[in-house]
């Protein structure tokens, strides 16, 4: 087993570069070129990550600087964030998904002075926040970009910042030895509920005593020879810490999936041991299981529903299993189980499910396939895992115990604090709104929860407005609200959408703008009418396409239900100040909100 010291390591780039000293010519990052997998060994990583960061030294990045890294996930990924903590510099990850207006917030608020960027299509957005920034950085592009005409940036080629380290000096060595675990490693933009992102400072001890508790979580089944097969994004605290350096930590191999698209395929040719995953896969895989076996006659529904019954029994009441029961479940167990754990590639010890609360009835279903999913619980400002369901006793309404070395207390209002050395250090260049969040020492979550007689976390309620949705991805509400209400037609909204996949809107159109439009159009001018009237309905919609054009792709709305009754104080869905009243909205129209994902007409 190649896991490391914890309690010794000093720094994240330490311990890759003793690591890849330990394993040498060991085959460590794979991806597909040319229909075939191909890999770089731990010497071939550590070489181009030497020479990267020397590269940085050599074109003037100094200690503490921030570089901007935009990528899908790849070899180079690992390889960026490495170098640029080995070179002194501070990584800040950035989603490939974010607009133009995103980047050019990071580059003001971090005041990078250095991006990397992978390809064209993800150059085009960060040059055009680059040209309008406060002050431009230096671009360094791992894929020839084939510009016409330089924009008036300074452009860097992945091959040439090597060929300047290849003539520096190798300082790399010395730097890493004065690093701190106290010291910044990273800074993780995350939504805030005004819609500005914040910068979560993490540590390298934050990041590490996170490798530390996930160590010790999985050494429960035993750890050998692990790969881990890579697809959620780089840029999410997530896959940054679990995806990526707990895997450096034990000395496991990395596969980068091919796509979303391709990671049932991928999983099956990859065998993979451990993935982390998100609610949103988890509710994919089960719907294409289900479509699967409905479309394979009569004899396979009927095994496949008696395996997913009798597995939920022995989960949930196991005390009444019959003999019967027992017997049939042997012989699902071979004919049913063991085909549904080939599609996840046979070998899987572990999937970690994080980033978003996992739907009850979707855990039930993979636990009765026993299919290993462990459920966790964290957030970006704790580096991010907090706690995790333990191997062998798994609570599917918990997010199970904290992790070893983790504290996590109920305050009296029922937030759940954490307190360790996994909490971040701060908010980037926010001083203020870190006080308010981190409080003799504890870190206060914005979720609502309780602890069990086992020390299980069962969440019950978030205190902050910020919806998660199924894939792991914060985003802020009152931001899409106000410029929802921005429009003349729509004069309320509530957006929905905590532990979906999409967002969906609650609007109350504009009173005077509908009489106008009703006047029109011939229509009555009665707003308890026209709600349910499909060419009014059409003129909300082009209001909704307006605002989704300047909204990322998480954010947009996809559907919407239109309502006549104002959020006022009288029905106690507004408050005094305006502020909408969401627990109390939610309880009138949440079912009709959840419908809007079943009724593919809306």
């Amino acid at each position: 087993m190649g896991a490391i010291d914890y309690a010794s390591a000093t720094s994240l780039p330490g311990m890759f570069f003793d690591q890849a000293g330990k394993f040498g010519d060991r085959p460590f990052l794979w991806r597909k070129v040319n229909k075939t997998w191909t890999s770089l060994s731990w010497a071939e990583t550590a070489g181009r990550a030497n020479l990267l960061a020397r590269g940085l030294q050599a074109m003037g990045v100094e200690r503490g600087d921030r570089i901007i890294l935009v990528s899908e996930n790849r070899p180079e990924w690992l390889i960026a964030d490495i170098a640029t903590m080995a070179a002194g510099a501070v990584c800040v990850p950035a989603y490939t998904t974010n607009t133009v207006a995103d980047h050019l917030h990071l580059l003001n608020n971090s005041r990078a002075r250095f991006v990397i960027v992978s390809t064209r299509a993800l150059a085009d957005r960060v040059i055009a926040a680059a040209l309008s920034c406060n002050r431009a950085p230096v671009i360094i592009a791992m894929d020839m970009l084939g510009l016409s005409q330089n924009p008036g940036i300074e452009f860097r080629a992945w091959d040439d910042v090597m060929a300047l380290g290849a003539a520096h000096a190798d300082s790399v060595p010395d730097l890493l030895g004065s690093i701190k675990r106290s010291d910044p490693a990273c800074v993780i933009y995350t939504s805030g509920t005004g819609g500005a992102p914040k910068g979560v400072v993490l540590s390298h001890g934050a990041i590490l005593c996170n490798c530390k508790g996930a160590h010790d979580i999985i050494a429960m089944i035993g750890l050998g020879e692990e790969v881990f097969l890579s697809f959620l994004p780089l840029s999410h605290s997530y896959e940054h810490t679990a995806g990526q350096f707990f895997p450096i930590s034990i000395g496991a191999q990395i596969y980068y999936a091919e796509s979303i698209e391709q990671l049932a395929a991928n999983m099956m040719e990859v065998h993979p041991t451990i993935m982390t995953a998100v609610p949103r896969l988890y509710e994919l895989m089960r719907t294409r299981i289900l479509k699967g076996i409905e479309r394979s006659g009569r004899i396979k529904p009927a095994l496949f529903r008696k395996a997913v019954a009798i597995g939920s029994k022995r989960y949930q009441t196991p005390e009444k299993l019959t003999l019967l029961d027992r017997m049939i479940d042997v012989v699902v167990d071979i004919l049913v189980r063991r085909k549904v754990a080939g599609r996840f590639g046979g070998r899987l010890k572990a999937m970690v499910s994080g980033g978003a609360p996992l739907n009850f009835e979707v855990g039930l279903f993979f636990t009765a396939l026993k299919v290993p999913i462990l459920q966790g619980y964290g957030q970006t400002e704790a580096a991010p895992v907090i706690s995790c369901n333990l191997p062998g006793k798994v609570k599917l309404q918990s997010v199970g115990p904290a992790l070893p070395g983790v504290e996590v207390r109920i305050a009296e209002d029922g937030e759940i604090l954490v307190r360790g050395e996994l909490i971040m250090s701060g908010y980037w260049d926010d001083p203020d709104t870190t006080r308010e969040t981190i409080r003799d020492g504890w870190l206060h979550t914005g979720d609502i929860g309780r602890i069990d007689e086992d020390g299980y976390i069962q969440i019950t309620d978030r205190k902050k407005d910020i919806i998660v949705n199924s894939g792991g991805d914060n985003i802020s509400p009152q931001r899409v609200e106000g410029l929802l209400t921005l429009q003349n037609e729509i004069a309320q909204a509530m957006v929905y959408g905590d532990r979906r996949p999409h967002l969906v809107a609650l609007l109350v159109p504009d009173a005077d703008q509908a009489v106008s439009w009703a006047a029109k159009n011939g229509k009555p001018a009665d707003l308890s009418v026209l709600v349910t009237d499909s060419a009014f309905r059409r003129h909300i919609a082009d209001a909704i396409d307006r605002v989704n054009r300047n909204l990322s792709p998480i954010e947009k709305i996809r559907r919407f239900l239109l309502t006549d009754e104002m959020f006022t104080v009288n029905n106690e869905m507004s408050t005094p100040t305006l502020k909408i009243r969401r627990h109390v909205i939610v309880k009138k129209y949440g079912s009709a909100l959840n419908e809007l994902y079943e009724d593919r007409r809306s």
